[in-house]
């Protein structure tokens, strides 16, 4: 046998290759070396020593403390270590301390985010049952679920949940696939039923693990356990699938070692400068240790985990917990989201809209009176239903059928239906009908629902005004027509048909006999309708240039009606079907990504959700990818963003995922994109602030050694500290709180490959703002010294009459450099808008931190005890009217050259968009329903019988029909 599971290298004894699950049953009995008696118990404890436990295994063990040091190694987190160093060295012990705390806890975060792979393992081993009833030895028996071996004969009842692989013995069920294939309505699987193609998940005989029985009961015999189910495949997937390094942890890292770079540059650089200017070697090594003090940004890690962990609080706020910090920045670069339909883009609930009578179509609101013909209708459609809400039997449709006969006044109690049923035939998903046999004023009566075609296809006559009439072709048309209209608004349409039989004429046996001669009542209309804000969410994220696929289980058409609903497919809107999607080559799939066109994948394997994100990967888009359901956790954990719904997903899917949807809102999806590209504007505004102020902090050093020592040291090393340590930090940690700037939604999302550090900010920081600012205090610190009387050359030290003034010099370049930040921080609020537009007074973090930062210099400046430690002196109020402008100069510059940039991007003419290309030759008109059904396998024959199409008219569906397969790559329909 194939695969990795427990015990695989002792299985060859016992089975040489994995049976083919849907070989007939008598080989299959052989391969498995079983009978419809089940095995002995002495053979069921040695195949379980052989096979091992029906669970899920784990790929290998972790070893938690290698992983947890590997945290440590990261590019900032040895920045920060050399900081700390530094700060060691330079006697500031508190400051080394804090750098080694904040080193530990990112540490630690990080560490704690690499648990989601186990976690979704052990989520998948949730739907596993914990107890089977299985035939032993001629006995029915209970075991646990995880000592189930292949050739066991499983019980399968109502409510009760599949432990593995099997293949139908005897009996029918119902079965909620929604798990594995994300198909919402449950399926029949019948022991009647033998399919040997196509796809495994669809064959109508088997049964899955991890799904659950809704209705019925049957014996089946157990094909595969544990790894070697679907269930245990998928996991297998999980788990292969790891999780891929953040655009922002690789641009952290980068921007880790950029600083690194400039910083031990910048402080080896001074050394021999130092040197030069005629300093001792300690007293160089001195200063070049605060430079690269000065230039390592304490706070850059801090800053970008609180503005990640804002981000998070505010997602959360809005329907969205994100599990990982990183994936909020994520977010923000989103270009393409891959959604489901059902619960995401509507509402999760059906309801019947609107009713077709031969009469005409009639919309159904609230309670009314209805027609007739409307009311006998929607009580035939009640009484063709098994749903029973009070037992948990709850299928959403007939849960709509019912709602509808009772809004009608035609209430059809769920006692009364089950008491007056003398047969039943359940949904066949080959036929596509459901047929019961009822009691009504003494005469059985056939009631039969389904889909439009086939109730057309085995009905003669139809019920007009209160009369049969026999059922033209004219008539058929009509009905065409009328499903075509309601399929187009996006609405689900079932037929409803009846045949009463004579008096005293016993139900049929045989569903055959049950389903002729039906006479056609009318269409019922459902929908899940969209959600309304969803639309609303389209739209905007269309104008953030970020493309939308739908990618679900479900029927394309439906799909696609929803999608048009809500706003998807503005540059054009293509349907490709699971099995067109598996003949697809890679370069076709490729080609038809790339066309602009947004997608509808209808009937998605796992392996397909798999293959389109790693596609869309493939062409550099940072792919979001909506889930819900075991099949979609490969798919969830391979996307840059997995996005889980909380309310109706499964465990697996939220363990699977980095974001899960509180609400299963689609445009909670759009609102944290919004978000991630917020916080990421943030960080940016963080990293142009703190390289903004390191050029003035720098110049003061470049031009002592520069001059040889003739002009004193205008900043000293403790007074750099006092920048970093004081008034820096709570400004920059309010800037990861800014709010978005006007038209956030309205541009581009970033390229992957963008680095957060461009080049336009690092003009903007050291060729501009920087320059700016040391242009300031340097002027300022030679006005002071030369108002003081200084000459170049003059000493300044200790004793000297010019040391008063001196010490007052430098004390306004380190206030000016203060005062620069705050100018500073009010221009990197914003990236081109003009700071009017978001309010000079809207961020009141900021406001604090710049009031503590004004409080703290003030300290210094004018507390005689901390003269002596800063080397500072208190200012007279002239020497401080020349640092009071500072800040307004600085912003005051940006917002002059902000309001070039929106000129001169506002004079730049934007070329018209060209005219759609017109096809070479247009296609005959068809109407969309048939050629639907011509994709899905329907001949010409049949639809010149069952909808009385021209057999000129079929083939040419059919034609068209295969061209539109040709197109996605499937060569045959």
């Amino acid at each position: 046998m194939t695969g990795g599971g427990p015990g695989t290298r002792q299985q060859a004894p016992l089975l040489d290759a994995a049976p083919d699950p849907r070989e007939p049953l008598a080989l299959l009995f052989r391969d498995l070396r079983t009978s419809p008696r089940g095995l002995p118990e002495r053979e069921a404890a040695r195949r379980q020593a052989v096979y091992g436990p029906n669970a899920l295994a784990r790929r290998g063990v972790r070893r938690w403390p290698r992983e947890l040091a590997q945290q440590f190694t990261h590019p900032l987190a040895l920045l920060l270590a050399l900081a700390a160093v530094l700060a060691t060295v330079s006697g500031t012990l508190a400051l080394a301390v804090a750098i080694l705390v904040v080193i530990l806890l990112n540490a630690l975060l990080a560490f704690a985010q690499e648990q989601q792979a186990e976690r979704a393992v052990e989520a998948l081993a949730a739907f596993l049952p914990e107890q089977a009833s299985v035939v032993r030895e001629g006995a029915r028996r209970e075991v646990p679920a995880v000592a189930l071996v292949p050739g066991d004969v499983l019980f399968v009842e109502e409510g009760g949940g599949i432990s593995a692989d099997a293949r139908l013995l005897s009996g029918s069920v119902e079965v909620d696939l929604s798990a594995l294939t994300g198909e919402s309505v449950p399926v029949v699987r019948s022991a009647d039923f033998v399919d040997h193609e196509g796809l495994v998940l669809d064959a109508r005989d088997l049964l899955f693990s991890g799904t659950a029985c809704t209705g019925g009961q049957a014996l089946a015999v157990v094909t595969a356990t544990g790894m070697h189910t679907e269930l245990g495949r998928i996991a297998a997937l999980s788990q292969r699938t790891r999780r891929e390094e953040s655009p922002l942890e690789h641009q952290v890292k980068r921007v880790a070692r950029l600083i690194a770079v400039i910083a031990v540059g910048v402080g080896l650089a001074f050394l021999p400068m130092g040197l030069a200017a005629g300093l001792s070697l300690a007293a160089a090594v001195s200063f070049a240790i605060g430079l690269l003090v000065a230039n390592v940004p304490e706070g850059l890690l801090p800053t970008i985990t609180l503005a990640l962990a804002t981000g998070v609080r505010e997602l959360a706020r809005r329907g969205a917990v994100v599990k990982r910090l990183s994936a909020v920045e994520t977010l923000g670069s989103t270009t393409v989201i891959c959604t489901d339909k059902t619960g995401t883009l509507t509402e999760n609930r059906m309801r019947v809209t609107t009713v077709w009578t031969p009469t005409g179509e009639h919309a159904v609101g609230g309670p009314s009176e209805a027609p007739a013909e409307v009311c006998l209708l929607a009580d035939a459609a009640a009484i063709c239903t098994t749903a029973d809400p009070a037992a948990g039997h709850s299928d959403p449709t007939e849960l709509a059928l019912l709602d509808l006969a009772s809004r009608l006044g035609t209430p059809r109690p769920i006692d009364r239906r089950d008491r007056e049923r003398r047969a039943l035939f359940r949904f066949d998903p080959h036929t596509k009908l459901m047929t019961t046999a009822d009691t009504r004023d003494g005469t059985v009566v056939l009631h039969t629902k389904g889909a439009p075609e086939e109730v057309l296809a085995h009905a003669t006559r139809v019920l007009d005004h209160g009369t049969e009439h026999p059922l033209t072709p004219a008539d058929r048309t009509e009905v065409v027509h009328a499903v075509g209209r309601l399929a187009a608004r996006g609405l689900r349409v079932l037929a409803v048909a009846r045949r009463p039989l004579t008096p005293g004429q016993e139900p049929p046996s045989r569903r055959e006999e049950a389903e002729h001669d039906l006479c056609l009542i009318g269409l019922v209309a459902m929908a899940d309708p969209p959600r309304p804000e969803v639309g609303r969410s389209i739209e905007q994220a269309h104008r953030a240039g970020i493309t939308v696929h739908v990618v679900t289980g479900d029927n394309g058409l439906t799909a696609a009606a929803v999608a048009e609903q809500v706003g998807i497919g503005h540059r054009g809107m293509r349907i490709v079907t699971g099995t067109e999607l598996d003949a697809m080559p890679d370069d076709r799939l490729d080609a038809l990504l790339a066309r602009g066109e947004e997608v509808i994948f209808a009937r998605t394997s796992p392996e397909a959700k798999l293959r389109i994100a790693d596609a869309l990967r493939a062409e550099g888009h940072t792919v979001s990818m909506t889930g819900d359901g075991v099949n979609d956790a490969p798919a969830l954990r391979r996307a840059d963003i997995g996005v889980a719904m909380g309310r109706s997903g499964t465990e697996v899917a939220r363990e699977s995922a980095t974001m899960v949807l509180t609400d299963d809102n689609f445009a909670t999806i759009v609102a944290a994109v919004e978000e991630g590209r917020r916080t990421y504007d943030n960080i940016r505004k963080f990293i142009v602030y703190i390289f903004t102020h390191a050029v003035p902090e720098v110049v003061p050093f470049l031009v002592f050694a520069l001059a040889g020592g003739a002009i004193p040291l205008p900043l000293t090393v403790m007074q750099i500290l006092a920048i970093d340590l004081g008034t820096d930090t709570l400004p920059a940690l309010a800037l990861g709180r800014e709010k978005a700037e006007p038209g956030l939604m309205d541009r581009p999302p970033r390229p992957r490959d963008e680095r957060v550090i461009r080049g336009a900010m690092l003009a903007r920081s050291w060729g501009f703002l920087g320059l700016i600012s040391a242009a300031l205090v340097m002027g300022g610190y030679f006005l002071t010294l030369t108002t003081g009387g200084w000459h170049p050359g003059d000493p300044t030290g200790t004793g000297t009459a010019l040391h008063l003034p001196y010490q007052q010099a430098t004390t306004v370049v380190w206030l000016g450099i203060v005062f620069c930040q705050i100018g500073t921080a009010f221009a990197a609020r914003t990236e081109r808008a003009a700071l009017r537009t978001i309010g000079a007074f809207s961020n009141p973090h900021l406001l604090g931190g710049i009031a503590f930062a004004l409080t703290f210099a003030a300290a210094i400046v004018y507390v005689p005890a901390l003269h002596r430690v800063f080397g500072t002196a208190a200012l007279s109020p002239a020497q401080l009217a020349i640092v009071v402008p500072f800040p307004f100069v600085v912003w005051g510059a940006d917002e002059l050259r902000r309001a070039l940039v929106r000129r001169r991007t506002t004079a730049i003419p934007v070329p018209p968009a060209p005219p759609p290309a017109r096809p070479a030759a247009e296609e005959p008109a068809h109407h969309p329903l048939t050629v639907l059904l011509a994709r899905h396998g329907w001949s010409a024959h049949r639809l010149v019988h069952a909808l009385g199409v021209s057999e000129h008219a079929a083939a040419e569906i059919v034609a068209h029909a295969r061209r539109i397969a040709a197109e996605h790559g499937h060569r045959t329909l």
